[in-house]
């Protein structure tokens, strides 16, 4: 059978994918989803080599017919995104996909067609499979996108034989988070030491257990703040959610991004002395 994994945070700057990207390389074979598909970096680490790659296409958008239309003004006066002008010119690009103009339309002169909104892509890399996309600057449906990634990196599992999937997930509580979380094993949240970095993952831990999905804790760069380390350590304690390793700031991440290497990679040092205990005790916390 399959476990998934999904690396959160709550906020982005936590080192969540230097931590995930970290995962892949002591993993034994995985399917690796990157689920940030409003800004995806995993591909910077591990150099990816597309062999397939699909539109995506996120919502519907209204097509208009300038031969049938009639000049009655119904699309002006019904819509209320000024995707029409008074002329009853047709913007696409200010279309939100309600399909109240078409509706309207008494002579069907406007029709609601698949817009392209982005790209998904499986590829290889050096550590396995990486089930990844792209979505286009100002487009909506990211969650949408979100789905369909963990659904490719299904396929593949079950069609390689792979017994793990590895998912990268997005910042925040929204949308594309709940797709990466939802029916998932196990999720491990990355705390960082600073308040809106304890807000934002404590947000996030609710929206996990609201799923019931168990909840692993770590804390990356826990030296920068120790005072605030103690309250995570507590709340922690308190919520009985196992803290599974702390990180300690390093140079050591920086440089190898810069690399495009993972920590694990680059380094044997503390950081990645840190990352490899916190996946050990990933090993034997799946219930």
């Amino acid at each position: 059978m399959v476990k998934e994994l999904t690396v959160i945070s709550g906020k982005g700057g936590c080192g969540k994918t230097t931590i995930a990207a970290s995962f892949v390389a002591l993993a034994k074979d995985p399917v690796i989803a990157d689920a940030d598909v409003d800004a995806a970096d995993m591909h910077i680490l591990l150099h990816p080599q597309v062999r397939k790659k699909e539109k995506f296409s996120g919502l519907d958008v209204a097509k208009k017919d300038d031969d049938k239309c009639i000049d009655c003004g119904k699309c002006y006066d019904n819509c209320r995104y000024g995707a029409f002008d008074s002329d009853n010119t047709l913007h696409p690009e200010k279309c939100e996909g309600c399909a109240v103009c078409a509706m309207v339309c008494p002579v069907e002169a406007i029709q609601m067609v698949e817009r392209n909104a982005g790209e998904a892509y499986i590829s290889d890399t050096r550590f396995g499979p990486l089930v990844h996309a792209k979505l286009h600057a100002g487009e909506e449906a990211s969650g949408k996108l979100v789905a369909l990634v963990r659904q490719r990196a299904k396929e593949v599992a079950e069609e390689t034989g792979k017994e793990l999937i590895l998912i990268d997930g997005p910042p925040g509580t929204g949308c594309t988070v709940i797709a990466s979380l939802t029916g998932v094993d196990l999720v491990l949240v990355v705390f960082e030491p600073t308040l809106s970095g304890i807000h934002d993952a404590k947000r996030i831990i609710e929206v996990a257990r609201h799923f019931k999905i168990q909840v692993l804790a770590c804390i990356n760069k826990y030296d920068i703040n120790e005072e605030n380390t103690e309250q995570i350590m507590q709340f922690c304690k308190e919520e009985n959610i196992e803290v599974v390793g702390k990180i300690p700031y390093d140079d050591t991440a920086t440089d190898a991004m810069v690399a495009e290497k993972t920590v694990i990679e680059f380094s044997d040092g503390s950081m990645a002395k840190a990352i490899q205990d916190i996946w050990q005790k990933i090993g034997k916390a799946w219930t």
